[in-house]
């Protein structure tokens, strides 16, 4: 299992692709919260990390599945997945390598986004002058975000040997989860009746509430029930590719 996690792991690390990607999203992402006027922090009267925390989703939507679309895709294209059936590993423990590795990989590229927080705390007035409960359940709201959006991410490799296609269902899967439900809500035959219900079932709901600072169980549990429920899809896919 660790010698998969780090072969994973290193297998990005060492294609000029994955640096890219990582680039790319501190670029864009530092774009929007301090260069562009309409959601820059520096025209903000108020010492907040909102644009960060309204953005990410977005980036991470199409971000996290072109990390992950060559997780099992590769595999199933190089032939290499044959090899990795005939080691003495289950396929839960393959599965979960892969997944921590990727994972790993999405906190590595938030990371550099801390020196934002530290920034906006310097340029309060007076210094210190945010609310740091709200920033700090933000960031467990987006790492809980990162963990479902890796799980589809993984699963939707594991459908095929096609990466591009792989990227394309990761996408819509997180988009479908994320926002399908919240949009569903506000049709007229459900208002007063099942909105509330219906937007509960999506994942900006719950993600909307930890951006707020007010970290519940019911929004972690539902986050680890999501990430559970497709890392076992693609157990039970790999488990079909095996016949």
């Amino acid at each position: 299992m660790r010698a998969i996690f780090l072969k994973d792991l290193g297998s990005f690390f060492s294609s000029l692709i994955g640096y890219i990607v990582l680039i790319g999203f501190l670029l864009i992402l530092g774009l929007i919260t301090w260069v562009f006027p309409d959601s820059s922090i520096l025209e903000n009267p108020y010492a907040q990390l909102d644009p960060l925390f309204s953005i990410a989703p977005l980036i991470f939507m199409f971000l996290i599945p072109a990390l992950t679309m060559r997780s099992f895709a590769e595999e199933f294209n190089g032939g290499t997945i044959e090899l990795l059936f005939t080691k003495p590993i289950s396929d839960f423990k393959l599965v979960v390598a892969k997944y921590l590795a990727y994972l790993s990989i999405v906190i590595l590229a938030l990371i550099p986004t801390f020196i934002y927080y530290y920034s906006v705390y310097q340029l309060g007035s007076p210094k210190g002058n945010l609310d740091s409960g709200a920033i700090i359940g933000s960031y467990i709201g987006l790492f809980l975000l990162a963990a479902v959006y890796v799980a589809i991410g993984v699963f939707s490799s594991a459908l095929t040997k096609n990466q591009i296609s792989a990227f394309v269902v990761g996408c819509f899967l997180c988009f479908f989860f994320t926002w399908f439900f919240d949009f569903v809500s506000t049709l007229p035959m459900f208002y007063g009746s099942l909105d509330d219900l219906i937007e509960r079932l999506g994942i900006y709901y719950h993600y909307s509430a930890l951006s707020k600072g007010l970290i519940t169980w019911k929004d972690v549990i539902y986050f680890l029930s999501i990430t559970i429920y497709f890392i076992a899809l693609t157990l039970q896919v790999l488990k079909s590719k095996r016949v």
